[in-house]
């Protein structure tokens, strides 16, 4: 299973155009989800099954030959995932509002299809995680120092090594309370788009 992030022309036909194309290639689409639109485009995230014997850079060439069609990442899904809503996050968390804040941090990998997720602590010497989603890195803090400034949403590109046996990472950090903040990272990509961003200032907002 793959998770493919696509932009295509926003004009009818342009989706079902795609879908053909990896049909053409026995890619299964499970999912589709937009995530962003803007002039005369869509960024389209799919979630796609492939055959064992079907590698993945034939899904990219597929779509790719359409006129229009960028495929902006590929990566491996994993199997029995599936695309959530904001709006169950936002029920998890208000069920629980305590731990509103860690419920957030673990669903961020499912729901903005990041590798990661860590909720920092920012005091006035140093800035340390408290509670982390299995994949993320070791957040020494001299390299969660890295992330700041911690009082404001932006977006952080880390090179290759900046984390023993880690490569290139795009991460966004969001501030949740005076002193916490939550990071959120994807190994390789793609860049977190402003709607993104948006979606997890909105959740963001409702950590108390």
């Amino acid at each position: 299973m793959f998770l493919m992030r696509v932009t295509l022309p926003d004009r009818p036909g342009s989706l079902g155009a795609v879908a053909s194309a990896m049909g053409l290639v026995s890619g299964d689409i499970n999912a589709v989800e937009i995530v962003e639109k803007g002039d005369g485009f869509v960024v389209d995230d799919f979630i796609v099954d492939l055959p064992p014997h079907q590698m993945p850079e034939t899904l990219v060439s597929a779509c790719q030959n359409l006129e229009g069609v960028r495929v902006e990442w590929i990566s491996r899904y994993p199997e029995g995932g599936g695309l959530q809503s904001d709006l169950e996050a936002l029920e998890r968390m208000t069920a629980d509002p305590m731990h509103a804040a860690e419920t957030l941090v673990s669903l961020c990998p499912v729901v903005f299809r990041s590798h990661w997720a860590t909720l920092i602590e920012v005091l006035p010497d140093q800035a340390r995680p408290t509670f982390s989603t299995t994949l993320a890195p070791d957040l020494t803090p001299e390299i969660a120092a890295r992330l700041a400034p911690f009082d404001v949403t932006h977006r952080v590109h880390l090179a290759s090594g900046w984390s023993p046996g880690w490569g290139d990472t795009t991460i966004v950090v969001t501030p949740l309370t005076q002193d916490r903040v939550i990071a959120i990272g994807r190994l390789g990509g793609p860049a977190f788009l402003d709607s993104e961003v948006a979606r997890l200032n909105h959740l963001a907002a409702l950590v108390k």
